[in-house]
């Protein structure tokens, strides 16, 4: 009985060193599954931060592009109303050139009737000029004819 007795206290003894073994052993796993949670937890917590901060900036974003795109909006628009200005431009620039054509050609030919009526104006003095020599010489010579008659007509009187 006492072997017996032994044997169960051995056996005793061994379970209870078995179970400690066991139980610190579940104690360690458990210590380390409490510091993977905090590890975790700690994880989770910076992760969220950072989702936190990922929003934010994501909603920021979100609004310099609903910014950007009324921006490149007013300004499409705006290079539309250039374009059109500018197509009225080129357009009034066309017609200024055409203009200014017509008028250097009716300055040509202005130029050119300019020279004819100088060369006919020219011709007209000489011609007066000659004109003008020729009264003169038959006003010479008709007073002398009125001369030769006054003296005729004296002539006659006395007689």
């Amino acid at each position: 009985v006492k072997k017996a007795l032994l044997e169960m206290e051995e056996q005793k003894n061994s379970y209870e060193q078995k179970a400690k073994e066991s139980l610190q052993k579940v104690l360690g796993e458990k210590m380390s599954a409490e510091q993977q949670l905090h590890s975790t937890q700690r994880s989770l917590a910076l992760a969220e931060q950072k989702c936190e901060a990922w929003k934010s900036q994501y909603e920021a974003l979100k609004e310099d592009w609903k910014t950007l795109e009324t921006q490149y909006r007013e300004l499409e628009s705006q290079l539309h109303v250039l374009q059109s200005k500018l197509q009225g431009a080129d357009s009034r620039d066309s017609q200024m050139r055409q203009a200014l054509r017509l008028l250097q050609n009716e300055h040509q030919e202005l130029q050119a009737k300019i020279g004819c009526l100088q060369g006919d104006r020219r011709q007209s003095s000489l011609y007066t000029q000659d004109l003008q020599g020729l009264l003169q010489n038959q006003s010479v010579q008709l007073q002398k004819q009125e001369e030769l008659l006054k003296g005729q007509q004296i002539y006659y009187h006395k007689f």
